[in-house]
């Protein structure tokens, strides 16, 4: 593990996660920023961090920080990453990274003049599990690629206050879970959609509380997505081929996999750990610096984010601040 310097920004339940895992893995948390002095001492005290922060601007002009980890809501994510690149600090962020390409283009552009590497903390592109199953989709266990289907429903509660369904901080299933959806979609999919057919049913907020997404690309292969944050559904994932398909339950952080092929018979696939979804995270970025790039995985946060933002486009859904 190279011996970087990390510093949390935004001290919440899965800056926790982050923190235990970083030292787990014997690498040194930093810094840590928060909105308040006082939480982020606290934080500090329990994670064993070096310096506590109650201001993020503060904290990003500390010249010791080689990189933020980004866990606000995904409303502020956009100005807290380029903050960091501007004072020269690799990031590593929480999905969604941004709300929209416009706003990860610009991260881009900017991250490419400072030469610094920017990826997304989407835990579907650093799971063992998924590289192995791309290697068999690619192989031609399952036959030609034909059809990736996807369900993810998180049964919120049904308050307009709750921050899920808040549109000042770019509320909504899509950019919650959605991104989960598009993630383990596009991973599969051996070119980007060019066609979107899309349907939504809005929250009273104005966010979109569930929707059915279509898509196809150029080499014929479709994906059909469905979504909702006033129902409970399955997190499931499937990738069939003309030979066979891949069944993927729980699948933001699974480590099995289900191949069924055409004759009934199964095989299991088992790679990696769920519980330790933010080490491989942690493994790739220190890799992605070492290696000067990120492409691998970036490549399919723009992707992605192409692709929700298309999405709300045709439904009509802008939040205030864009």
């Amino acid at each position: 593990m190279m011996k970087l310097n990390w510093a949390i920004l935004g001290p919440g339940t899965i800056a926790a996660e982050f923190a235990e895992a970083v030292n787990e893995m014997n690498g040194i948390i930093y810094a840590v920023g928060s909105r308040t002095l006082e939480k982020a001492e606290q934080f500090a005290k329990k994670y064993h961090v070096e310096k506590a922060y109650g201001d993020y601007e503060e904290m990003l002009q500390d010249e010791k920080i080689d990189v933020v980890y980004i866990s606000t809501p995904h409303s502020n994510h956009y100005e807290y990453i380029i903050q960091s690149l501007e004072n020269n600090k690799h990031v590593l962020c929480e999905k969604a990274i941004t709300v929209n390409s416009k706003q990860l283009d610009e991260i881009v552009r900017l991250a490419e003049e400072k030469q610094l590497i920017v990826a997304e903390a989407m835990t579907i592109y650093h799971m063992p599990l998924f590289k192995q199953l791309r290697e068999v989709v690619q192989s031609g266990k399952i036959g030609t690629l034909k059809m990736v289907t996807v369900s993810f429903g998180s049964c919120k509660e049904n308050d307009a206050s709750n921050r899920f369904f808040n549109k000042d901080l770019a509320g909504g299933a899509l950019l919650d879970i959605g991104t989960y959806a598009l993630s383990f979609t596009r991973f599969f999919l051996t070119s980007q959609p060019h066609e979107i057919i899309t349907t939504v049913k809005e929250f009273e907020t104005g966010v979109d509380e569930q929707s059915g997404i279509v898509l196809k690309n150029g080499d014929n292969e479709m994906a059909v997505i469905t979504l909702t944050m006033r129902a409970k559904m399955p997190k499931l994932g499937v990738v069939a081929g003309d030979l066979g398909y891949i069944t993927v339950e729980n699948f933001p952080r699974a480590q099995k996999a289900t191949i069924t092929y055409l004759d009934g018979s199964q095989e299991k696939i088992e790679a990696g750990d769920t519980a330790k979804a933010l080490h491989y995270e942690i493994e790739d970025m220190e890799k992605y610096i070492q290696n000067k790039s990120s492409k691998e995985t970036l490549d399919l946060s723009l992707d992605v984010m192409d692709i929700m933002t298309e999405v709300r486009n045709k439904w009509g859904i802008v939040y205030p601040f864009e």
